[in-house]
């Protein structure tokens, strides 16, 4: 079966705009959230037909939630479209959950260049728990051939590195854009541009 999922991360929230970790801990969107959604359901519009026949996997988290839901209206869809996937659900960052990245890196400057600081937090969600999750979510043959993902900027990271096959470092090092998102294809990833933001 070929599959297309497209992959949205969730868009900029209170603590993403102060430069906070949020992991599993939650913060609403800002208004340029907000705006970065509805962009994402209209380029989404663009793109494909049908929009009922797309399932919405989303992230238990609010900030995806309400994102998902912006989405679903740009995309004339019920707010009830959207079925929450808890294998979606960000990395945890245990105790450096809400802590500003900046004092943090200044405190530990050997952690600005690490590609994978971020699971250097004590009580952290290890590595191999989040790899094994996305695997079984890829590797799930309930997921549909049209899958729309909203989910989050770290574990974003994750589920186009599997798809990818990308080595640690260079899975770790991708972008995580909030007026972007991603077709997963053919084994190909096209990074798309929101409209109109």
């Amino acid at each position: 079966m070929t599959r297309t999922i497209y992959l949205l991360r969730h868009g900029q929230t209170e603590l993403n705009a102060q430069r906070r970790m949020q992991g599993h801990c939650d913060s609403p969107l800002t208004p340029l959230g907000q705006a970065q959604a509805r962009a994402m359901g209209r380029t989404l519009r663009t793109l494909i037909t049908e929009p009922v026949s797309w399932q919405l996997a989303v992230s238990p988290l609010g900030r995806a939630q309400h994102t998902a839901q912006l989405v679903c209206a740009e995309l004339g869809l019920p707010a009830a479209h959207p079925r929450t996937d808890a294998r979606l659900i960000e990395v945890g960052f245990g105790d450096w959950e809400m802590q500003a990245v900046e004092p943090l890196h200044a405190q530990n400057p050997e952690l600005a260049a690490r590609p994978d600081w971020h699971f250097a937090a004590p009580n952290v969600e290890p590595m191999a728990a989040v790899q094994a999750r996305i695997a079984a979510l890829l590797a799930d043959p309930a997921l549909p051939a049209q899958l729309i993902i909203v989910a989050h900027g770290l574990l974003g990271r994750f589920i186009r590195g599997a798809y990818a096959q990308l080595p640690l470092d260079e899975m770790l090092q991708q972008e995580m854009p909030q007026d972007a998102f991603y077709r997963l294809q053919h084994g190909q990833i096209e990074r798309i541009a929101c409209l109109d933001l």
